[in-house]
């Protein structure tokens, strides 16, 4: 999200609230779960989050908080 305005990035969270997810993070983890609330600092809250690991498998997480500034992508899942 560091590419887009603000705007946007609120724009993408605000339609995706509810859905499923994929978060990218700083040091290259990520994270999927179902987009439970963001706030204005980008922080995100998801609900049933599994991270992927290196060899394809995931573990559960449950409901994590993810500060803003380790976001380097969100994108919802079809």
């Amino acid at each position: 999200m560091s590419s887009t305005t603000p705007e946007t990035a609120h724009k993408v969270l605000a339609e995706s609230l509810g859905q499923i997810v994929l978060v990218r993070l700083r040091g290259g983890k990520s994270l999927r779960g179902r987009l439970k609330s963001y706030d204005m600092h980008l922080n995100i809250v998801l609900d049933d989050a599994e991270e992927e690991l290196e060899d394809g498998t995931r573990r559960r997480l449950g409901t994590v908080l993810i500060r803003g500034e380790n976001v380097v992508m969100l994108s919802p899942i079809q």
